[in-house]
């Protein structure tokens, strides 16, 4: 009797100890940090995206084509979502910022030129826009009146990419009866001015010493692949947000003709006075090409 006893006994403690470990491990994940989303949901749609592959288009099914040189000009408000973000956000980056990073992780191929005659590197592209670290002196607190060698971070501000300069070709098809465009290349273009200490800072609109240096060109076909996976926020409608490829390909943005394949192989800035000028033969040459398109259809 004692032994069944002292069994019984046994075995309750065996289930009350098993029903308080399981409620102490219950509890524990429970109470177990969570990792931190910036979202509801994990964002994948723009990320694995792939871009649409172009039309094949045959030398003989072209009936006409031109070159046509663009420039878009972040300032318009239309071109807001390609210029900003203007600093590092999480989840958030400008055209620019894309392009970069698509050249530092040497996805994209960076070069020196509009016929992709010359390639950059990423170290020179980052040397350029001041990303890189660098070695400077300054006063060591502890030893007043002596100097001592430190490293300086980089920093690219990105609020002096303000401009982008876009190569691409216009052409009519015969095979699908339309006039169609090709972007070939893209320019990222620093606009800025010299301060008193010689360095480059922003420029205000009321500034007439402006500066513009061309910091690369990228086969744009190349750069659709991290394109595509970049996400550009449009709108207020966040869910609505397309990639950079799409805003490309949809014309989603605002720009200006400054330059059209001819004899001479010159701007508009060359035979015009610029300004409203300027404006206009951009605007003529719009025209021209829709122009062509309904004379092609007439043939």
């Amino acid at each position: 009797m004692k032994k069944i006893l002292f069994f019984y006994t046994l075995l309750m403690f065996f289930f009350s100890y098993v029903s308080f470990a399981q409620d102490q491990i219950k509890d524990e994940e429970e109470w177990a940090p969570m990792v931190p989303k910036t979202d509801i949901f994990d964002i994948k749609i723009v990320e694995e995206k792939t871009p649409i592959e172009y039309a094949d288009v045959k030398e003989e099914d072209v009936l006409w084509s031109q070159f046509i040189w663009r420039i878009i000009d972040c300032r318009e408000k239309l071109n807001f979502h390609v210029y900003y973000p203007t600093e590092d956000i999480l989840y958030r980056k400008s055209l620019a910022q894309a392009l970069i990073d698509g050249i530092r992780s040497r996805k994209i191929q960076a070069y020196g030129d509009e016929n992709f005659t010359t390639k950059v590197t990423p170290e020179n592209v980052l040397e350029k826009l001041g990303a890189t670290e660098k070695e400077i002196e300054i006063e060591d607190m502890d030893n007043p009146g002596k100097m001592r060698k430190t490293t300086q971070k980089g920093f690219v501000n990105w609020r002096l990419m303000r401009e982008y300069k876009i190569k691409e070709k216009w052409f009519f098809d015969k095979k699908h009866s339309r006039l169609d465009v090709r972007i070939i290349a893209i320019c990222l273009v620093r606009v800025f001015k010299k301060d008193s200490s010689g360095n480059n800072v922003e420029a205000t609109e009321t500034d007439t010493d402006l500066l513009r240096e061309e910091l690369f060109w990228v086969y744009f076909p190349e750069a659709r692949r991290v394109l595509a996976n970049t996400t550009c926020y449009t709108g207020k409608n966040q869910q609505a947000n397309i990639s950079f490829d799409d805003i490309f390909q949809k014309r989603f943005f605002s720009s200006r003709i400054f330059q059209a394949s001819n004899v001479n192989d010159i701007k508009i800035s060359n035979y015009t006075h610029g300004g409203l000028e300027a404006i206009l033969e951009s605007e003529r040459i719009k025209f021209d090409m829709l122009k062509k398109e309904s004379d092609l259809w007439s043939y």
